[in-house]
C-alpha cells in the first residue's frame, strides 16, 4: 500500500479523491430512473412486472409477486440451522440497543395555566429495501427492520429483487421472518422503490423507505423523497483506523480489508504516528489480499482509494481523522478511551484491537447503516428516531393567554400579519 507522510496537503489530496466516489453527474441513470418512476406511477403493476421480466428475466404477476409462508418454510429447509440461531441472537443484540434509543412522550404543565409537550409516535408503515443481485445480505435486513419493529411501526414490507425462477435468497428470507417482517415482494431496482413510494394493485406505498441499493435504487430513492421520507443515500464503505504504535499490524491490515472487499470505490485508511507499524501494515495487507476470495475487488479498491499515512503526532492524525468523517474508525492506541474523545465526527467508532469492525456489521447491536463520504460531520446511525415523528403539544388557559396576548399581537404586526393578531386579539376585545 502506499505510505505517505501526513500534511495539509496531502490530507486535502485524499479528501479530494474520497469525495470522488460519488458525484451527482449520474445524467443518463436519472433519465432511465425518471422513467421507470414515471411508468410505476402511471401504469402500477403491468409496469412493475413488465420492468422485473427485463431486467430479472422473471415474469411475476399479482399472484406470485408476493412471497407466500410456503416459500418462507421451504428457505429455512435451505439455511443451515447453525446460521439461524447466529441469526437469532444478532437479532437479540440489535433489538436490545435499540431499545435504550426509544424516547417518550412528555407533558409539562405550569402554574401560569400554560401545558407543553411533545408526542412521539411511530410511522406507520416502511418499506426495506434488500439488495439481491450478486450475494445475500440477510444483515441488511435486521439492521433496516429491527429498529422500525422497537418503534412500533405497525407494516413493515420488505422488496428483494428474485432470480429468474422467481426465488429469492433463502438467507434473506429466513432473516426477514426472524425480524419480523410482514410481507416481502420479490421486485427490486428503480422499479421497487417507485412501487413503494407511489403504491401499486399488488404494494401498498409505505411512509419511509430504507436500506442500500445500487445506483438506479439510489437516484430513484432521491427523486421519490417527499413523496416518502428516506433513509439516505448511502455512499461507497469505507474505514479508517486510527493507531499508535501498540498497535498489532496484522490485525489493522485484516480490518481494513474487510471495507476494501465491497466493492472497487470502497476506501480503506490508516492514519498512524508509527513508520514502522505503516511499513508492517503494508505487508500484512499485501499478504492478505493475495489469499482472499475478493483479492481483484480488493486491489482495486487499494489502488484507487488505500492508503496509510504517517502523523507527526496524534493530535495531527485525530484533526486529520476529523476532517475526513469516516463511516468506520477502529482506534487502536494505548488508551482508546482517551483518544475517543478527542474525536468528532465518525459514523461508529470501535475501541481497542479486538472491536474490529465486523463486529458493528453483524452482531454488537449498533446500527451498520452509517452516514458515509464524510458526512458523519452532521448525520447520525439509523436509529429509532428514524422510524418515529414528534408533535408539539401546546394547551393554554384563557388566563395564561390574556397575559402574554399583546406580545404576540406585536411580534406578528412587526412581520406584516395582520390576521395572526387578530386571531389573539379577538379573544379579549
Amino acid at each position: 500500500m502506499r505510505i505517505i507522510k501526513l500534511t495539509s496537503d496531502t490530507k486535502t489530496k485524499l479528501m479530494g479523491e474520497l469525495l470522488k466516489r460519488t458525484t451527482d453527474d449520474y445524467g443518463e441513470q436519472e433519465t432511465v430512473v425518471k422513467e421507470i418512476l414515471k411508468n410505476v406511477h402511471d401504469k402500477g403493476d403491468a409496469a412493475l412486472f413488465e420492468y422485473t421480466k427485463k431486467f430479472d428475466k422473471a415474469d411475476l404477476n399479482s399472484a406470485t409477486v408476493k412471497v407466500t409462508e410456503d416459500e418462507i418454510e421451504a428457505a429455512y429447509g435451505e439455511v443451515d440451522q447453525e446460521l439461524v440461531e447466529v441469526i437469532r441472537k444478532s437479532i437479540a443484540n440489535i433489538k436490545k440497543f435499540h431499545e435504550k434509543q426509544k424516547k417518550n412522550s412528555w407533558i409539562s404543565p405550569e402554574a401560569d395555566g400554560t401545558i407543553l409537550g411533545q408526542r412521539v409516535s411511530p410511522i406507520e408503515s416502511t418499506g426495506v429495501y434488500v439488495p439481491g443481485g450478486k450475494a445475500a445480505y440477510p444483515s441488511t435486513v435486521l439492521m433496516n427492520v429491527i429498529p422500525a419493529k422497537v418503534a412500533g411501526v405497525e407494516r413493515i414490507v420488505m422488496t428483494t429483487p428474485c432470480n429468474a425462477e422467481g426465488k429469492v435468497y433463502p438467507t434473506t428470507l429466513v432473516a426477514a421472518k426472524e425480524a419480523g417482517v410482514n410481507d416481502i415482494y420479490k421486485v427490486g431496482g428503480a422499479q421497487a422503490i417507485a412501487a413503494l413510494a407511489y403504491g401499486t394493485q399488488s404494494i401498498p406505498k409505505v411512509d419511509k423507505i430504507v436500506g442500500p441499493g445500487n445506483i438506479f435504487v439510489a437516484i430513484a430513492k432521491r427523486l421519490v423523497y417527499g413523496h416518502v421520507s428516506i433513509d439516505s443515500i448511502a455512499g461507497p464503505s469505507e474505514i479508517l483506523v486510527l493507531a499508535d504504535e501498540t498497535a498489532t499490524p496484522e490485525y489493522v491490515a485484516a480490518d481494513m480489508l474487510s471495507q476494501a472487499e465491497h466493492d472497487e470505490l470502497a476506501s480503506a485508511t490508516l492514519v498512524t504516528t508509527s513508520q514502522k507499524l505503516a511499513e508492517e501494515v503494508s505487508v500484512w495487507v499485501d499478504k492478505f489480499t493475495a489469499q482472499l476470495e475478493r483479492k481483484e475487488i480488493i486491489q482495486k479498491s487499494l489502488d484507487n482509494f488505500g492508503n496509510i499515512f504517517v502523523a507527526d503526532n496524534m493530535d495531527d492524525a485525530i484533526d486529520a481523522t476529523n476532517d475526513i468523517a469516516p463511516e468506520h474508525l477502529e482506534i487502536i492506541t494505548a488508551n482508546p478511551w482517551e483518544t475517543m474523545t478527542k474525536v468528532k465526527n465518525a459514523g461508529a467508532i470501535f475501541l481497542g484491537e479486538y472491536s474490529s469492525e465486523p463486529l458493528g456489521d453483524y452482531f454488537a447491536g449498533p446500527n451498520h447503516v452509517l452516514p458515509t463520504n464524510g458526512t458523519a460531520r452532521f448525520f447520525s446511525p439509523l436509529s429509532v428516531d428514524d422510524f418515529v415523528k414528534k408533535s408539539s403539544i401546546i394547551c393554554y388557559s384563557k388566563e395564561a393567554l390574556e397575559a402574554v396576548h399583546t406580545d404576540i399581537e406585536k411580534f406578528a404586526k412587526a412581520e406584516g400579519l395582520t390576521a395572526h393578531a387578530n386571531s389573539v386579539a379577538v379573544r379579549f376585545k
